[in-house]
């Protein structure tokens, strides 16, 4: 069929003209849409991975070009779409609608792309501009929502923000739970502050547990005793609650015990016993210094070498505090770099002097956790009497009847 056949026989039926130049309109869209696609769209993958910046990755990441590649048919349909009479009207309608939202939601893509760029710089410090960028989202989308009414119904946008307030006004009223819920949702999603799988604790509610779904109103805990709490999700903006996926991120977790020591039975070491202290293999090298101390103090000088107040003799706790972090650190499931590790003493108090354990372990499993724990208490309150000392206790009912039976 040749040009001039094809126009002979449009002569003849005019009224299919429309048609015919919709129908081509239709299939130049369709073109455009595939050079758009697999020619504009994958070369901008392939140019920003032949760069060495990262941020234009960045961008065509969010961008999404194989989406935004639809916007090209679509104005293409609008533009040509009084060539088909009837129905022309909904047409453009239908095709401003699809540019508009399509326009809307690449734009807040590339407000999530400013971000990461943003936090990825070498000048971020931690000040967030996410929840600002939420903002602008909402904005966007509210005036999108606005233009659509007003392109179907044919009114101007300033007469739809007139009756704005009242319908605000309406909605927060009767959607409130449901506007809490998105706007947590949003806080949510966009901080980061929950994920399903995270172990929470928020006493108010008695949830003590794992996540399990979080929707736009609720979200759901399984606590550690199987029960399930469901809590409003905006509960999460104004109540406080505890996260533990950082434990779990980190690779550790914290011990942070105290054993309470006796204050009777804190006292200077003599020579005596730092020689019998020596001979533990844990703290051999800082006993041995202790005694070179020990023993050159006094020398010329006047003073005496066994009275702690001439020479400052080290205290039983002191040498216990040694040992107690020699073997805390040579346990091969505490973390010895990167994490703090330190046994520190805290105010006396009428329950004794307080030596911490403060370490975090290499496995964040629970029952593990647990039993290094244990192995690291029991371990040093048996080795507490070999330093004299003794582990501060209430008396019990077998003390008093002691005391009794003696003072008869």
């Amino acid at each position: 069929m040749t040009p001039d056949t094809i126009q002979a026989w449009l002569d003849l039926n005019p009224q299919l003209m429309p048609w015919v130049l919709g129908a081509a309109a239709l299939l130049a869209s369709v073109l455009v849409f595939l050079i758009a696609r697999f020619f504009i769209a994958r070369g901008l993958f392939a140019l920003s991975r032949r760069t060495e910046t990262k941020y234009d990755d960045i961008v065509v990441d969010k961008l999404r070009p194989f989406r935004f590649a639809w916007i090209a048919p679509a104005v293409l349909i609008y533009y040509f779409a009084h060539l088909v009479p009837e129905g022309a009207e909904l047409v453009q309608q239908m095709a401003l609608f699809f540019i508009l939202w399509l326009v809307v939601m690449t734009a807040n893509s590339l407000l999530n792309a400013a971000n990461v760029i943003y936090e990825s710089s070498s000048h971020y410090r931690g000040e967030s501009i996410q929840s600002y960028l939420d903002l602008v989202k909402v904005v966007l989308i509210l005036a999108a929502i606005i233009l659509t009414i007003s392109l179907f119904t044919g009114q101007s946008p300033l007469v739809l923000l007139s009756g704005l307030g009242v319908l605000m006004a309406l909605l927060v009223m009767v959607f409130r739970d449901t506007i809490l819920g998105f706007v947590a949702s949003v806080q949510i999603n966009s901080n980061d502050l929950l994920k399903e799988g995270d172990w929470i604790e928020m006493p108010s509610f008695n949830a003590d547990g794992e996540i399990l779904n979080i929707s736009l109103h609720n979200v759901v805990v399984q606590n550690g005793d199987k029960t399930i709490s469901v809590i409003p999700t905006y509960k999460f903006l104004d109540t406080p609650y505890r996260n533990w996926r950082g434990v779990l991120d980190s690779g550790g977790r914290r011990i942070k015990r105290a054993l309470r020591i006796d204050l009777n039975s804190v006292r200077f070491c003599d020579r005596a016993m730092l020689e019998r202290f020596q001979r533990i293999d844990l703290i051999q090298d800082h006993v041995r210094r202790l005694l070179a101390q020990a023993a050159s103090g006094g020398n010329g000088s006047g003073l005496d070498p066994q009275n702690p107040f001439d020479n400052p003799l080290p205290t039983n706790v002191e040498v216990f505090q040694a040992y107690a972090l020699n073997y805390v650190r040579n346990r091969t499931d505490i973390h010895r770099e990167g994490m703090i590790l330190v046994v520190r003493q805290l105010a006396p108090a009428p329950d004794g002097l307080p030596l911490e354990v403060f370490a975090f372990t290499k496995t964040t499993e629970f029952a593990e956790y647990e039993s290094i724990q244990a192995e690291i208490f029991d371990h040093l309150l048996a080795a507490l009497p070999q330093f004299d000392l003794q582990v501060f206790q209430q008396p019990t009912g077998a003390d008093f009847r002691v005391f009794n039976a003696t003072s008869r």
